[in-house]
């Protein structure tokens, strides 16, 4: 990343840096459920922008009316929702920071999600970030995760969450959210907007109107920050005061149906030099020669679960005939040595694209970065336990 300022921050790290950063953080959103990462990300403005570019590209191609009249086959009948908008509100877009071609860095995609992320919660981070790189030499001056002017960024978040409506008729709903480890971003979003976290069986269904209870009393939920995720609802069975097929009184941010298309379905059909080819396993007729090259991916889970990075010809055979259009073999992505920690360890990043979009708005921004860093083969927890400069963290550049 930007050698000069990695140079100057590691200089300066110490056990008690870290530990200040962190106490900040929980200060103002309380215990951090995840792994924290020791460091920010320092992005370049070039890749930035690349990064930016790119995201912009693939989620305008996504909305091609061809293209998505196709991908809507993929929702299920049973959780098809009425009242779907021409685009999501919220769309994240994951690449990978690789090598470039004649030298730097850049990104591959290493996936996409049509719902939202930890928008609220990055704020916070830059913010405690900010303050402590104040003391170290170098790195004194603004610094922001906004890929827009942050008092733009900050309205845009604003404007996509709430959707016109008041911070009370707004509910961040999801499965059990005091128990969910993104419970730091439902407080930074409260903090931020005003909208509290909601338990999606605590709802209260009236005629075509919900409501959430407060105080004592009900309180319409008008417009459904949506956290929801379907693979959670599968696995654990909860049950909802409503039906996904019937028609309520509410906006979403973003739409559940969007869920199945662009998060999970779209990747096969891009063509971008930044997104890796993808096929169908129900398409692949011959193997390839050398499976070391590719990975194995289920197109309809959560987290990365049962990706397989090291593909043999009898994890393929192990996919049912009828299952296999629900998943695709990739390209392999080679991750670059995005940091280097002070003892010399090679540190591998993820940056999410966090894209926008308010109800009245044509086409989505690109907002924030979201980083994710990882010493293991995948990003995931289990991959990196017990090892340090691993887990989540922002993208900063000078504001």
């Amino acid at each position: 990343m930007d050698a000069a300022y990695r140079a100057a921050f590691n200089r300066a790290w110490t056990p008690q840096l870290y530990g200040r950063y962190r106490s900040r953080l929980e200060a103002a959103l309380g215990p951090i459920p995840f792994a924290l990462a020791e460091t920010p990300l320092f992005v370049t403005p070039e890749l930035r922008d690349s990064l930016t570019k790119s995201s912009t590209e693939i989620v305008q191609q996504l909305a091609r009316p061809a293209l998505l009249q196709e991908l809507m086959k993929v929702i299920p009948s049973k959780y098809e929702t009425p009242g779907m908008d021409a685009l999501p509100n919220c769309v994240q877009v994951d690449f990978a920071i690789t090598p470039a071609p004649g030298g730097g860095l850049e990104g591959k995609v290493v996936e996409l999600q049509a719902f939202p992320s930890g928008y609220a919660m990055m704020t916070f981070f830059a913010d405690a970030w900010a303050a402590e790189l104040q003391a170290v030499p170098g790195l004194e001056g603004d610094w922001s995760c906004f890929v827009l002017p942050r008092e733009q960024g900050m309205k845009l978040m604003r404007d996509t969450i709430l959707g016109g409506e008041p911070p009370e008729a707004v509910a961040l709903v999801d499965f059990e959210p005091q128990l969910q480890k993104t419970v730091p971003d439902f407080v930074a979003t409260e903090r931020l907007f005003g909208v509290e976290a909601v338990c999606a069986t605590e709802l209260v269904k009236q005629g075509r109107r919900l409501f959430r209870r407060k105080g004592g009393r009900l309180v319409q939920v008008r417009r459904i920050y949506n956290r929801m995720v379907f693979d959670e609802l599968e696995q654990k069975g909860y049950q909802l005061p409503f039906e996904w097929n019937e028609p309520l009184d509410v906006t979403w941010c973003s739409h559940p149906n969007w869920y199945w298309p662009w998060s999970k379905y779209s990747l096969p059909f891009l063509q971008h030099p930044a997104v890796p080819k993808a096929t169908f396993l129900s398409e692949v007729k011959t193997l390839p020669t050398d499976l070391s090259r590719y990975v194995l991916k289920p197109l309809f889970s959560y987290a990365g679960s049962g990706v397989v990075i090291d593909v043999k010809p009898e994890d393929i055979a192990r996919v049912p005939v009828e299952q296999r259009r629900g998943w695709v073999l990739q390209e392999k992505i080679t991750y670059a040595p995005a940091i280097r920690a002070p003892d010399g360890s090679e540190v591998k990043a993820e940056v999410r694209v966090m894209l926008l979009r308010p109800p009245d708005a044509p086409a989505l921004t690109p907002a924030i970065h979201l980083v994710r860093l990882s010493r293991g083969k995948m990003l995931g927890v289990d991959q990196n336990k017990g090892l340090s400069w691993v887990g989540g963290s922002v993208g900063l550049w000078r504001g």
